[in-house]
């Protein structure tokens, strides 16, 4: 389980955060949406503990991430980056394997591991020896998505995870992602700016404007009972770009 205090968070003048309250219930899958800059990304981040909060408490597994060992910490938590973050140098094996090696783990189970991640993603082995620049927008994400799951983490944060795919690589993901969430039973936070697919991918959705939670509920909730006028408009502007998306595909 994850909990948020009473957190608030500032980089450089502005609140990123402020004074969220926030449960993620564990098994659960929960999608933050919100325009840039409304503090999606800085939630993941402090959940990591890549940053602190400058107030409130922040409580991973009943542990307050404040006072816990962040390595031990970051081993339990999965983060897939926007655009998944490959290093360009190495190959999907190495990107995949990287802090497999660098905590010395055994390499029969490291190779045990990559091949069921592969499966688990459905990707061809043989495809592990390429590097980024080599495969395409797809394999990319799900090479991130395996780097991410390497250690078996009970927790999975998800950055982006579809960002700059086209839609129908985009659409398949999601379906795959979905299905993925289900088997692992894993408590998943994904942050989004896409309202279809944070209803495709979660059954709870956070919207944020401006550092601060707005609604959190269902995608029903937020389409039939908006809590505010920003919400209105958030879900406004996501049905004209849908009904645009319709007419150009006629």
């Amino acid at each position: 389980m994850i909990r948020f205090l009473d957190v608030s968070k500032r980089l450089s003048e502005e609140f990123e955060l402020k004074n969220i309250t926030l449960t993620i219930v564990q098994g659960s899958t929960t999608a933050v949406i919100g325009s840039s800059g409304s503090g999606k990304s800085t939630l993941l981040r402090l959940i990591s503990g890549l940053i602190q909060p400058d107030q409130g408490a922040i409580f991973v597994n009943q542990h307050n991430i404040a006072q816990a060992d962040l390595s031990v910490l970051r081993r339990q938590i999965g983060f897939m980056v926007q655009q998944g973050g490959l290093f360009p140098h190495l190959d999907a094996a190495q990107n995949v394997l990287i802090l497999g090696r660098y905590l010395k783990l055994d390499a029969a189970w490291l190779a045990q591991r990559l091949d069921t991640l592969c499966q688990l993603v459905s990707l061809p082995l043989s495809l592990m020896q390429r590097y980024p620049h080599q495969l395409s927008g797809g394999q990319r994400q799900r090479v991130a998505l395996m780097r991410s799951l390497m250690l078996d983490p009970p927790i999975l944060l998800l950055d982006e995870p579809l960002g700059a795919l086209d839609p129908i690589v985009r659409s398949d993901l999601q379906h795959e992602l979905k299905e993925l969430f289900r088997k692992l039973n894993k408590t998943v936070v994904l942050v989004t700016h896409d309202l279809n697919e944070a209803d495709r991918l979660a059954g709870r959705l956070v919207l944020m404007d401006q550092g601060q939670i707005v609604q959190d509920g269902t995608f029903r909730d937020l389409v039939d009972r908006p809590a505010t006028r920003y919400v209105e408009r958030f879900v406004s502007a996501w049905q004209h770009r849908s009904d645009q998306v319709q007419e150009g595909a006629l």
